[in-house]
């Protein structure tokens, strides 16, 4: 049961963070960086704010957590872009790119769990 519920949380996942980078490359000169910092902060933040409820149902985790935040967010993604900046020596985007996406979604996640508690 639990790897169907973890099925059915990323095939909505996966499209969404398909649609985010398409809609980030259309609208941003940042493109896809852009793309992979909105759906890891998010994912982060919900992650955390699922992490941190304490009375969730047995079933979230598995289609929530693993399955929606899982395929929502990308750290490979987030890794090749950066592997780019350092190979082209583009210092500013290379730095940019890690305490961005780190750094925020440090917080994200903790303001997520926070949030979570408070409720």
């Amino acid at each position: 049961m639990r790897v169907l519920l973890v099925m059915a949380g990323a095939s909505v996942g996966a499209p969404l963070r398909f649609l985010v980078d398409r809609w980030a490359r259309d609208h941003s000169p940042a493109g896809t960086v852009l793309g992979t910092l909105v759906v890891n902060v998010v994912g982060s933040f919900l992650l955390g704010l699922l992490s941190g409820w304490s009375a969730r149902p047995w079933w979230v985790m598995p289609l929530l957590g693993m399955g929606f935040c899982g395929a929502l967010t990308t750290f490979s993604t987030l890794a090749l872009e950066t592997w780019v900046f350092y190979e082209e020596r583009r210092w500013r985007p290379f730095l940019a790119n890690l305490g961005l996406s780190l750094g925020v979604g440090g917080v994200a996640v903790s303001l997520g769990f926070w949030a979570s508690s408070a409720l």
